[in-house]
């Protein structure tokens, strides 16, 4: 049974003990940050574009995390165009978007309190149940289910509802002590913040959106700035498997204060990690495309890119991946590109439609 109490992320933090590893991840983190403002500076004309996709992304793989599935064509004309809503999952895709919009123009002046919580999931469920804004008023937990929906195991039982409001009030006041000590800390208290907002689980539903939404407040008022321009719910959807099972392990003795929230972390430092390389390879992309627009021949550059991009690729891929490391670049000239490598013997197209996959031949030679 859930306890009816909630301890703070504090005595979490004063427990981590990390091994050489976690150093040298966080070392790269901080190398990573440590650029992100020359990237920025260097490569302006790129970051409306990044935007753009990120902001497309992570609308979509927000909900599709919480199984609410969108075509992307859809969501490109809601979150871009303002598209109107045909149905519930398009509602919930609007939705994030406005959420997200929030988080991205206000998050410096946003007051960390529980009503800002409270606010973002108004804004979540504003357009589809109009019953957003509440705490939980029933106890919740986190279940395992099959295809068909029936329910395999129950992974956690989340805090009471009747602690929540109280909970939400200290999580809340860590979150603001942390920020004012400013002690280069971040990537430890913050997925230790976002891990106890999860076992508390303190909305009926959208509790997996409104924690990601915190999480890239806190990270900008950090000067983590990364999800601005890569999405990093899209980035959780690609490694989902690591994103349940690192939650499930670190939510383990999570009532009596007794877990271990190292796998959680650093599951969240990989996916800022990955993020990163990604940003600065997107960037240099971006800026040699466009540098390649004033020369007589910037078709064969744009190729050279698509080409380097595919042959990166260990595991089968859609076109859209080449699309998202390749911003600018259009799909006719990423199909061509992928049709040479096919005729080259290097990849492989399986399925049709939405289901088709390019298979690099190498790497599956190479396994």
């Amino acid at each position: 049974m859930a306890l009816a109490a909630y301890q703070g992320f504090a005595s979490a933090l004063e427990r981590l003990r990390l091994t050489a590893a976690d150093g040298a991840m966080l070392v790269a983190l901080a190398s990573h940050q440590g650029r992100q403002e020359l990237f920025l500076r260097r490569r302006p004309e790129a970051l409306d574009a990044l935007r753009t996709v990120a902001l497309v992304e992570s609308s979509e793989s927000s909900n599709r995390l919480e199984g609410i599935a969108v075509p992307r064509a859809r969501v490109e004309r809601l979150v871009l165009k303002g598209a109107e809503m045909r149905n519930r999952s398009e509602q919930e895709v609007a939705g994030y978007r406005d959420a997200l919009a929030l988080i991205n123009e206000n998050a410096a002046e946003m007051p960390l309190e529980p009503r800002l919580l409270l606010q973002l999931h108004q804004r979540l469920t504003s357009y589809s149940t109009g019953r957003g804004g509440v705490w939980k008023s029933t106890n919740n937990e986190i279940q395992e289910r099959d295809a068909n929906g029936q329910v395999l195991r129950v992974r956690f039982r989340c805090l009471d509802a009747v602690a929540v409001p109280q909970a939400m009030d200290l999580l809340m006041a860590e979150i603001r002590s942390a920020l004012v000590r400013r002690g280069n800390d971040e990537l430890l208290w913050i997925p230790l913040a976002l891990l106890d907002f999860l076992c508390i689980h303190p909305f009926t539903d959208g509790n997996g959106r409104v924690g990601w939404l915190l999480t890239l407040l806190l990270l900008y008022r950090s000067d983590w700035i990364l999800g601005r321009y890569i999405s990093l719910e899209r980035l959780v959807e690609d490694a989902r498997a690591g994103y349940y099972e690192s939650l499930e392990a670190s939510s383990i003795g999570w009532h009596g204060q007794q877990h271990d929230p190292l796998p959680w972390c650093r599951y969240l430092w990989g996916v800022l990690l990955r993020g990163y390389r990604e940003f600065e390879q997107r960037i240099d992309a971006l800026a040699h495309v466009r540098q390649s627009e004033g020369l007589a021949v910037p078709r064969a550059e744009k190729r050279q890119l698509v080409r380097e991009a595919c042959l990166r690729q260990l595991l089968p891929f859609p076109v859209s991946s080449i699309e998202q490391d390749c911003p600018g670049i259009s799909r006719e000239l990423i199909r061509q590109v992928l049709q040479k490598l096919a005729d080259e013997g290097l990849m492989q197209l399986e399925g049709r439609g939405r289901a088709a996959r390019w298979v690099p031949l190498m790497a599956a030679e190479s396994e």
